[in-house]
């Protein structure tokens, strides 16, 4: 497995620390001295290294983002709680006050909690959120009028050039991830792309012969034949080996990763619509990953005949671990899921702009339907999808700079708890504005 890193060369060895528990991994690196150099050395890198996963920080990807494919895994290492509560606890061991202070790149909600758990007064603290449009000297600018106004001792950064620039000024404290905060990160990537790798299995089915979906005259042999022709010419099967499974089904073999992009992250299967518009078959699918081929096997037949169960030609994913995705599609399907069917649709586009994939950002519109408008709190939406509340602030954050929510306010959850701020999608607005 091959993961790409990009770095400044301040960090490398900070990153090099934090991956020598990943085991079986090969690190291609991408490192820059200046920001210019982001977009060519990623471009680079994307060409000539095929790439199972990149990790990068929030100014690496805000700068390439653009050039990433939207079906590699991506881990983006954002600056944490842990980050800035260990720059505090360094400011008092160099006997530093706390307070005042002035802090870019880290998000106002991390600075709010962070200066909540230690007891610090926030209206001493000043915070500039990352930017990617906002030019270091903006930032060099805020500390300054920040240390001319309070006196400040330090100041805390997250940006390379800051601590530069302000070094012989002031004392800094360049707060760069931990080793901690990376390989947290880049253990999660390895997950991902270990899961892309794994063996799957299809399974397609055609309809049983005589049924008003499959005519008496084309044949159950004959179908299947077409069926195979068919899958052995559509280029997101041409990695895949495909064998006849007696007379009314095709068994596929190939890694999950291959499945996820036929079936545009498990969303579509176009080609058991051009199996019905071709052949004047009805077909449905079953796709299955295991820890075995075995058990992969097995899982795909479950899928397919849950599949069988729907109307018209629609496929199923069963997982060994619970998951189960489907009608994969389905007609009919609600609006959310009906713009990832289009060629050159603009959910796939907008996911890639936003840094999530086609699946997530469909299930966010589907929760945004429900909504009727309503705004949701970060925790609200994290139980809508089934994920942590850390991974519902990250994914806050992910929308917010991609323009995909819209701040509503605040809501005071109990009385000693700090105000929650509120949120309302709006993906459907940026689906319509793009079509």
């Amino acid at each position: 497995m091959v993961i790409g890193l990009v770095v400044h060369a301040v960090h490398r060895q900070r990153f090099a620390d934090a991956a020598l528990t990943v085991d079986g991994v090969e690190l291609v690196w991408a490192v820059y001295q200046h920001d210019e150099e982001i977009r060519e050395l990623v471009g680079g890198l994307l060409r000539d290294t095929r790439l199972d996963g990149l990790l990068l920080g929030l100014l690496p990807y805000a700068h390439s983002r653009d050039l990433l494919p939207p079906a590699l895994p991506v881990a983006v290492v954002r600056s944490a709680a842990l980050d800035l509560a260990l720059a505090w606890a360094k400011a008092g061991g160099n006997g530093w006050p706390a307070t005042p202070v002035s802090i870019d790149t880290f998000d106002q909600e991390i600075v709010d909690e962070v200066a909540d758990a230690l007891g610090l007064d926030r209206s001493a603290i000043a915070a500039m959120p990352f930017d990617p449009a906002r030019p270091i000297d903006e930032i060099v600018a805020f500390h300054r009028r920040w240390l001319a106004k309070t006196g400040a001792s330090y100041l805390i950064t997250g940006r390379t050039a800051v601590a530069a620039a302000l070094g012989r000024e002031t004392n800094v404290l360049h707060a760069a991830s931990t080793p901690e905060t990376i390989r947290a990160g880049l253990h999660e990537l390895v997950l991902r792309a270990r899961e892309r790798q794994r063996f799957a299995t299809g399974l397609f089915v055609l309809g049983p012969p005589g049924s008003s979906e499959v005519p008496v005259a084309i044949g159950s042999d004959r179908a299947r034949v077409g069926l195979q022709h068919l899958l052995l010419h559509t280029p997101e099967f041409a990695d895949a080996w495909i064998d006849q499974r007696g007379h009314r089904a095709l068994l596929a073999f190939a890694p999950a990763s291959l499945f996820e992009a036929a079936t545009r992250q498990w969303i579509g299967l176009p080609v058991l619509a051009e199996a019905r518009d071709q052949l004047g078959v009805r077909v449905v699918a079953g796709f299955g990953i295991g820890a075995s081929a075995r058990q992969s096997v097995e899982l795909a037949e479950q899928a397919a005949a849950r599949a069988e169960q729907e109307q018209g030609s629609v496929a199923y994913l069963f997982t060994d671990d619970g998951v189960t995705i489907g009608p994969i599609g389905a007609a009919g399907a609600p609006p959310p899921l009906m713009w990832t069917h289009r060629e050159h649709g603009g959910l796939e586009d907008l996911a890639g702009r936003a840094g999530l994939s086609p699946a997530t950002l469909s299930r966010l519109a589907a929760v945004e339907r429900g909504l009727g408008g309503r705004l949701l709190s970060p925790g609200e939406l994290a139980r809508a999808l089934g994920i942590t509340d850390p991974s519902g602030r990250r994914l806050i954050r992910k929308l917010t700079d991609a323009g995909l929510v819209i701040e509503g306010g605040s809501t005071q959850v109990t009385r000693k708890g700090r105000p929650a701020r509120l949120y309302r999608l709006a993906i459907t607005s940026a689906l319509e504005a793009a079509e």
